[in-house]
């Protein structure tokens, strides 16, 4: 009975798989596919945390000028008191909840991109499926920072007078979460895809054996 209700539930799989032609989405030529997504991840990681690096350093409302031929001093908010120098981001000042999420979230998506860069350049091979695995996540992560991280800057240099800001904000990062869970779904159904695969070709090499031995 437990075998039979096994072989119905691999066909069922087997069968839904199917139907959502998640083949189709898989590249016929593995090694093809392997030296494709090397060169995009790397391109694509290498643009993103340029980006990243360069907002970190330069942020959304620009920093606080030096003055011209005077020596650099710091001066305080008469309305905060905060103490700001010359070189430090002016909407940090003003909007500090704003600032330290775009930071937050620009730091993860730096550190994510240059964590697939390294991945990228060590040397391992993409035929393990961790590895790649681990690259999905990560440019998963790093995307999806780099959307947030967005948000936040511009909601940094948006004025307060418009008040619909944050309705367009929730919008855009509903349509994204939508978006990002059918991406993962169909990651997950091509794993599990290749799972089957894998499990289907052992058993039927144990198979093979068996018939051998009885031979």
């Amino acid at each position: 009975m437990g075998t039979a209700g096994d072989a119905h539930a691999d066909k069922g799989c087997a069968k839904f798989l199917k139907l959502n032609r998640v083949q189709s989405l898989a590249y016929q030529d593995k090694s093809k596919w392997f030296q494709d997504m090397r060169q995009s991840l790397s391109l694509t990681a290498s643009i993103i945390a340029t980006i990243t690096f360069q907002s970190a350093i330069n942020p959304p409302g620009g920093v606080v000028p030096a003055p011209d031929g005077e020596t650099p001093i710091c001066f305080a908010s008469n309305q905060t008191n905060i103490q700001i120098c010359p070189g430090e981001s002016v909407v940090a000042l003003m909007k500090k909840k704003y600032y330290l999420g775009f930071l937050i979230c620009n730091t993860i998506c730096f550190i994510s991109s240059l964590s697939v860069c390294l991945l990228l350049v060590s040397g391992l091979s993409l035929d393990n499926t961790s590895v790649t695995w681990f690259l999905l996540i990560g440019m998963c992560i790093t995307i999806t920072s780099l959307v947030v991280t967005y948000l936040f800057g511009a909601m940094m240099v948006t004025p307060e007078i418009i008040k619909n800001v944050g309705s367009a904000f929730a919008v855009i990062m509903i349509v994204w979460a939508a978006v990002f869970a059918l991406v993962s779904f169909l990651l997950i159904l091509r794993f599990v895809s290749s799972k089957n695969e894998k499990v289907k070709k052992h058993k039927e090499q144990e198979t093979q054996e068996q018939e051998l031995a009885r031979v």
